[in-house]
């Protein structure tokens, strides 16, 4: 019996997965696929050589370093619902391209290591979702190393999170002595079983058995610990409740240890059950404001995300489309909200860089829309071009370098890729209005090490990046444009623009900013700008 397009919807679970560098992100990504059913082997994380290659970790660079430097997307099928996992950059000098990827998710699981509980990045994560009152899941990782004692791991995300925690399970003991955890509701044990570091992480169903059967296989301390613990927990934390979850005040919190495949049956277990479907989502339709639900008939999403050369053969680029209601079927033409339109004739599912060609696609999805740059980070598009959601900012950068080619042969091919680069959102390009600069603006000195390997390695050309004469980027704006062509035309040598060709003023250091300001009180310089859609 074939499901109604609200229906559909409903089966949609799409969320992203949060942690700070190193707390088993990645590797907890590989081990829910392997759960959902999508992939038959995990991606060997720690593994050296060739065997060091995950599902969500595609592009060289990251398996190289064995970081995650772009967000990446992977939809799955597992109990009848729809799962699409958004896994992020964990670094913090990617952080921008988070904040676009939980634009376009419904919920988020927070990944904690157990030794080291809430990391700076996970705080700065965290806020993120709370600007957006995102629900969050917690997953802490690791429990099979020596680990924090667990009431004090939620007492820090209480105190440090604002965030009332409500454990599903419970876990006995950790590190050498771990055994597994309690469920919480069910009062039945999930046994951990012990692997040496080259066996393979079982996968299939967990191990459960009665407390009474667990109390005589397990360590008699661990288990009187464990019943002390749970009880604990039971009677001074709030029980679960699905509506403070809902709107962002309550986290679930299962333990686990994703290398050993431990724990992870039991989150996705959890997000099955909680993890909100598609979510309403506010928008404009002829400067009004309204509200788009996932019911609503008209196919309508948003671009969170750009990533050229997925396939090195082609120079491809591919929008990452958040869908928000309709039904979307292959060939529809859908416009922005400038009256550009969109024929999507190969609409894209993705498992990470591996795609199939999606015939129908519903709120909640993520798709990939091929083009040859006509969509940025922040467009909206709709059957009749009239709804705007929400724009996706850009933030200014704390790096600036100027970008120059080994070869000056080659500036106008490497204005090009930078271009490219620079379309995905994950650094920015800024052009002085005096002289031919590249000026290349980053969050971190990461980005600008990614930007030279994937530049060499996507367009064969080699950069050179070198201190810029400017260290402060500002975008300028101003309600009276007869004072800000004026201050335009009067500094030249200190302002620029970006690749939307908006006005930058790129200064020394943030006095100078601070006294242009001063000085043109009519003028607004903002660290953020919100593209016009």
């Amino acid at each position: 019996m074939s499901l109604s397009p609200a229906e559909e919807a409903a089966r949609r679970r799409t969320f992203a997965i949060i942690s700070h560098p190193d707390a088993g992100k990645t590797t907890l990504t590989e081990n829910l696929l392997l759960a959902g059913g999508a992939i038959r082997l995990a991606g060997q994380v720690a593994a050296r050589g060739e065997r060091r290659r995950t599902q969500s970790d595609w592009m060289k660079i990251e398996r190289d370093r064995g970081i995650s430097v772009s967000a990446s997307v992977m939809t799955f099928e597992h109990d009848n619902l729809v799962f699409n996992l958004l896994d992020t950059p964990g670094h913090e000098d990617f952080s921008e391209d988070t904040y676009r990827t939980l634009t376009a998710a419904d919920s988020a699981v927070m990944v904690l290591d157990a030794a080291k509980g809430i990391e700076p990045q996970t705080l700065k994560l965290f806020e993120v979702c709370r600007m957006r009152d995102i629900p969050i899941t917690t997953f802490i990782n690791k429990m099979d190393r020596e680990a924090l004692d667990p009431l004090e791991l939620l007492d820090e995300i209480q105190d440090k999170l604002q965030l009332d925690t409500a454990p599903l399970f419970w876990p006995a003991a950790s590190g050498q002595r771990f055994a597994g955890m309690k469920d919480l509701r069910k009062g039945d044990f999930i046994s951990f079983r012990k692997k040496t570091a080259d066996q393979q992480a079982e996968v299939g169903p967990s191990h459960r058995i009665g407390m009474q059967e667990a109390r005589g296989t397990i360590d008699t301390m661990v288990m009187d610990e464990l019943e002390e613990g749970a009880e604990l927990a039971t009677e001074a934390l709030p029980e679960f409740d699905r509506q403070a979850y809902e709107e962002g005040h309550m986290t679930p919190v299962v333990y686990g240890s994703a290398l050993r495949h431990f724990g992870v049956n039991e989150l996705l277990a959890t997000l099955a059950e909680f993890a909100p479907g598609p979510r309403p989502q506010k928008a404009e339709k002829k400067d009004q404001p309204i509200v788009v639900e996932r019911s609503d008939k008209a196919v309508s999403g948003f671009v969170f995300k750009i990533q050229a050369n997925m396939d090195p053969n082609h120079r491809d680029r591919v929008a990452f489309l958040r869908l928000c209601s309709g039904e979307f079927k292959r060939g529809m033409r859908l416009k922005t909200t400038s009256n550009k339109q969109i024929n999507v004739h190969a609409p894209l599912m993705f498992l990470a860089q591996d795609r199939e060609i999606a015939e129908t696609a519903y709120a909640g999805d993520v798709i990939g829309v091929p083009n040859h740059g006509q969509l940025r980070v922040g467009d909206s598009l709709s059957e009749n071009g009239d709804i705007k959601f929400q724009g996706i900012p850009n933030f200014a950068p704390e790096i600036l370098r100027r970008a120059r080619p080994k070869d000056p042969m080659k500036s106008k091919h490497l204005r090009k890729a930078l271009e490219s680069l620079a379309e995905e959102g994950v650094t920015q390009l800024f052009t002085p209005a005096l002289g031919s600069d590249m000026i290349v603006g980053a969050v971190g000195s990461l980005q600008i090490d990614v930007m030279a390997e994937r530049v060499a390695a996507e367009y064969n050309l080699e950069v050179v990046f070198e201190p810029a004469s400017y260290n402060v980027a500002r975008w300028i704006s101003s309600d009276d444009p007869a004072k800000l062509e004026a201050f335009l035309e009067k500094n030249r040598s200190a302002v620029g623009t970006d690749l939307d060709g908006a006005p930058v003023y790129l200064a020394k250091n943030a006095w100078d900013v601070g006294y242009a300001q001063e000085k043109n009180p009519e003028l607004k310089f903002t660290a953020t700008k919100e593209r016009l859609l």
